[in-house]
């Protein structure tokens, strides 16, 4: 008796597509007839689509399925794309070197963006511009700490850190208050909600 394994069986090009998709693909390439291919295609496109309802919404998703067509016939299926398809020359390049910051955070609870953010406002001329910049930051630096302790921090410690990451420079304005620790749990809260009736109406549209 003789097994048929998938070990034994030739490699999946797109394995998230499975095998019935490659086959369907392997029947198309054998078509000598261009119009029959064609057709034979789109049938296969929209099998390809149903098995990703969810993606349906998402920008260039009838693209995307056209290229993972051509790529999974090895790019050797002669039809007409709707879309100019990728090289296979593409596939091949290395891709580029990514340059990476080596500079040290000095706080890493409040992230590089902070540093950047500071910068900036270092760079805005004395005004009501400069106070709402600084304000924002030192909210976004009280979120930030909290996400990273769990304990509650005042605003002297922050309006002080935000002072020693500018250098000095930045001078709060006086009597300024931030948000509670609540505010932001509420926000929170808010976006994990919004984050639910997403999933909620992408299940229903799945249905």
């Amino acid at each position: 008796m003789e097994y048929d394994y998938n070990s034994s069986r030739p490699r999946l090009i797109l394995p998230e597509y499975g095998r019935n998709i490659q086959k369907m693909v392997e029947f198309i390439l054998a078509e000598q007839d261009r119009d029959e291919r064609n057709k034979l295609a789109q049938a296969v496109i929209i099998i390809m689509g149903n098995m990703n309802p969810h993606l349906r919404d998402i920008n260039d998703f009838k693209h995307k399925l056209w290229d993972h067509l051509a790529i999974m016939s090895d790019f050797q299926l002669d039809i007409d794309y709707p879309y100019e398809i990728p090289r296979p020359e593409e596939f091949a390049e290395k891709p580029r070197r990514v340059s990476y910051n080596t500079n040290e955070i000095r706080y890493r609870h409040y992230g590089r963006i902070v540093e950047s953010l500071i910068a900036e406002a270092i760079k805005l001329p004395d005004g009501d511009d400069k106070d709402t910049l600084i304000k924002l930051i030192a909210n976004h630096m009280k979120k930030s700490y909290l996400a990273w302790n769990r304990d509650s921090v005042t605003d002297e410690i922050i309006l002080n850190d935000l002072f020693e990451l500018s250098g000095k420079r930045l001078t709060p304005k006086e009597g300024l208050k931030l948000s509670e620790q609540k505010d932001f749990q509420k926000g929170k809260q808010q976006q994990q909600q919004q984050r639910k009736r997403m999933q909620m109406q992408q299940r229903k549209k799945v249905q």
